[in-house]
């Protein structure tokens, strides 16, 4: 599928709206500590950019297995889940109000969304 100005527009958009969320959690109850939520879902997609270069299907199979991109999986679904889970065991603890929890639960998930999205359609990929 080809990308031009208007997805890149759409995914502007969408990633300005998942920040206005996270920050507005944060503003609008006076408590900064949601915006670790935002910080962790840009830093999400970082293991797998990393370890997605250290292998590829190997020259006697098609499968596609490799130890540091399995890693790389894994690192990026315990970020994620981290993102997830920390705005809920702050409510659960009562340092953050429950409309700051699904405030920033919502703009993370924005956020990381419109970077998969992003790396999905601008991604180089030498297929023949």
């Amino acid at each position: 599928m080809r990308a031009g100005l208007k997805t890149i527009i759409l995914l502007s958009f969408v990633l300005a709206i998942g920040f206005l969320l996270v920050i507005l959690s944060c503003a609008l109850f006076g408590n900064w500590l949601p915006l670790l939520v935002a910080a962790t879902f840009v830093f999400a997609p970082l293991p797998n950019a990393l370890c997605a270069r250290c292998g590829g299907a190997d020259d006697f199979s098609t499968d596609y297995s490799s130890g540091p991109v399995d890693f790389g999986h894994f690192v990026t679904a315990a970020t994620v889940i981290t993102g997830l889970a920390l705005p809920l065991v702050l409510m659960h603890s009562e340092i953050i109000h429950p409309a700051a929890c699904y405030m920033s639960i919502g703009g993370g998930a924005l956020v990381y969304g419109t970077i998969i999205t992003y790396s999905h359609f601008f991604s180089r990929s030498d297929e023949y």
